[in-house]
């Protein structure tokens, strides 16, 4: 073997009362048990080495096992060899009984898990306790060139003490049943058991096994088994057994003869004790042998509503365990947390045939698969490991939900929203009055959280754009105005994906705009207000209308809230204005600029040439013209001349003169 091997894993570690714990370990393929005590003193000791745990402890760290320590005795599912080709159910420490080693009562199991179930406590036909055991196994029913392998539910008696001539030593109540897990209308069937857990309610004819499955493709089930389910298959299903068949070594049929009385497999109880059977070695040989060679039941045990209560694709479910949580409504909740094979932890819940997951956390910071998972329903805590790390979390994470919208629509049986405290908190730390606490598991009715708009002060004559975002794809949006629906046609207004334009506004349109996101769920539709505006006139109406013909281009500027779920849509609402107004003035604005450079350009250019001059010096340059006019008019005729040739000359100067 390998040397990683060859260590000493501990794999069992039960406790037995508040001082002692029963620990077994592979100890390099040669399994111990022993007792441990808890001593303020010493810390830990152990009391007495016990010779060996073959059959309590697998031989190696790699096998899987079940175990479960009840009223002294220790009962354990592992195998009792070195090869692992000895599969048992042992009981030890008190009357020990085990299992025979034939493939009709294991044939190659994987054993995932075992529970106790207090079935004697009000029972009125005297009935004994039993041990459940978990495992998958290749089937020997049916008749395929593979082996097919299916999932069981094995039970025994806690009072079994074997048979007197038959069985001696070996369980006289071990039967074992399928476990159904699929999707009947696909006829998809998931036959391997990954774990389970016990829901313990207060009566356990109330409680639930949940078990993850898993198949081939990349896909996990979760399936859920009633108490009442569990008990018919056993107590009243048929018998399967092998039968001889020409041509076949041997066929698995339903056993159609008489059934001995007491009925085989069956705990004692008031009906055999009448019979004179005070004990399970007080049976008759017809009915050991009988249990002997049917071991296993026709029928199966089919989960609640007949189908898995999860599905879930790309995720590999590898741990379970569930919490029942009471809502704010007083309804009971079964909260499932999940562990993967890549270190995700998934916390789900069914109401009303619906499945949902509430959260998807991921425990470790590389990809390890969850390997162990704990739930301390006291404590309010989860503990998660796996080979390398372990992890201790709330079932709650109440805090991770900043507003109220959050708090209601993550439908977290465990969160409640405290208008008092404005915060998401957990239900159980509330008390007293309740009258302040919001949540809605079943349909995720956020209705309840309150929107208080803000005010918004617009000019009359105005366009007004108010901004609004449903909660999701799915949603609509619907605009009410001061309670009353606004209808599409009305051409006051304009519906738009993501707002709505209220064009020309005057008095008539001040008040409450809410914008509300509805969305379905069994026909059912639910309103949430994502998103509200107050609109009131600061100016008179006189003063208005100035203000409006003036500046009637640009619109008015809307402010208003957001709910908590679309925050993130007011980080520039204050900032915006019409898309059309901001083109038109900027267009407006470029033009004047360009017309008013051009004159520039062209007065200079006119002035530098000399076809534009001062007018104190063209005042000044007239009267001297004028005096030597007088003095020489013969120079006036020739520069008249000059003057009429130049503007011959250079037709362009009397163009730009005009």
């Amino acid at each position: 073997k390998d040397e990683m091997r060859c260590q000493n894993y501990i794999l069992l570690l039960h406790k037995i009362n508040d001082s002692h714990l029963y620990v077994c370990g592979t100890n390099a393929y040669h399994p111990l048990c022993d007792h441990m005590v808890i001593t303020f003193e010493c810390g830990f000791y152990l009391k007495e080495l016990e010779s060996y745990g073959k059959g309590k402890c697998p031989f190696e760290p790699t096998l899987k096992y079940a175990s479960v320590f009840v009223d002294g005795a220790f009962y354990s599912a592992t195998s009792n060899n070195f090869l692992g080709t000895e599969p048992i159910i042992l009981r030890s420490m008190q009357n020990p009984v085990r299992t025979e080693f034939k493939t009709s009562w294991l044939n190659e199991p994987s054993f995932v898990g075992m529970e106790m179930v207090p079935e004697s406590e009000f029972s009125p036909d005297g009935d004994d306790d039993k041990i459940y055991v978990f495992f998958t196994e290749t089937a020997v029913e049916f008749e395929f060139y593979d082996k097919i392998l299916v999932s069981r539910i094995a039970r025994i008696c806690k009072g079994d003490l074997g048979g007197k001539r038959l069985l001696q030593r070996r369980w006289t109540s071990f039967l074992k049943a399928r476990l159904s897990c699929s999707v009947p209308e696909l006829s998809f069937h998931f036959n391997v058991i990954q774990d389970i857990f016990f829901l313990r309610r207060g009566k356990w004819q109330d409680s639930i096994f949940y078990g993850i499955f898993s198949q081939q493709l990349d896909v996990s089930a979760v399936c859920a088994y009633s108490m009442a389910s569990v008990r018919e298959a056993f107590s009243k299903g048929s018998y399967r057994g092998p039968v001889a068949v020409e041509h076949s070594h041997v066929r698995w049929m339903v056993f159609r003869g008489e059934v001995p009385v007491p009925r085989p497999g069956a705990c004692i109880d008031n009906l055999a004790r009448s019979m004179g059977y005070n004990t399970s070695s007080d049976l008759p040989d017809k009915v050991l042998q009988f249990a002997r060679d049917h071991p296993l039941m026709d029928s199966s045990v089919s989960p609640v509503g007949g189908r898995p209560a999860l599905l879930k694709r790309s995720s590999k479910y590898t741990r379970i365990v569930v919490d029942r949580v009471t809502g704010l409504d007083k309804q009971t909740y079964d909260v499932m947390f999940l562990g993967t094979d890549d270190g995700y932890l998934h916390k789900a819940f069914s109401c009303d045939g619906e499945m949902f997951i509430v959260e998807e956390l991921q425990l470790f910071l590389s990809p390890e698969p969850v390997q162990f998972l704990q739930l301390s329903a006291k404590k309010g805590m989860l503990y998660v490991g796996s080979l390398s790390e372990v992890v201790q979390l709330p079932v709650s994470g109440c805090h991770r939900y900043k507003h109220c919208l959050d708090c209601i629509l993550a439908r977290d049986p465990y969160c409640v929203w405290s208008q008092a405290s404005r915060a998401c908190v957990p239900l159980s730390d509330q008390t007293g009055d309740t009258k302040n606490l919001i949540q809605n598991v079943k349909y995720g009715d956020a209705s309840g959280c309150l929107s208080v708009g803000i005010k918004y002060l617009f000019t009359i004559g105005n366009n007004v754009h108010l901004k609004c975002v449903p909660l999701s794809n799915l949603a609509r949006v619907v605009w009410k105005f001061n309670g009353s629906r606004i209808q599409d046609e009305d051409s006051k207004y304009l519906l738009y994906d993501g707002g709505i334009a209220i064009f020309n506004v005057t008095v008539a349109e001040t008040g409450f705009y809410d914008c509300l996101s509805v969305e379905k769920s069994k026909a059912k539709e639910f309103f949430v207000t994502v998103a509200r505006y107050a609109l009131y006139a600061h100016q008179s109406a006189e003063k208005a209308r100035v203000n409006a013909a003036a500046d009637s281009g640009n619109d008015a500027e809307a402010v208003g809230f957001q709910s908590s779920v679309s925050t993130y849509l007011l980080k520039d609402t204050t900032k915006q204005k019409s898309v059309g107004s901001q083109k038109e003035n900027l267009v407006l604005k470029l033009l004047g600029a360009g017309f008013a450079l051009l004159f520039f350009f062209l007065f200079i250019w006119n002035f530098y040439k000399g076809h534009i001059s001062l007018p104190w010096k063209n005042r000044e340059t007239s009267s001297k013209d004028t005096s030597a006019d007088l003095e020489n008019p013969e120079l006036t005729t020739e520069r008249s001349a000059a003057v009429r040739e130049s503007s011959a000359l250079q037709p362009g100067t009397s163009f730009l003169n005009e």
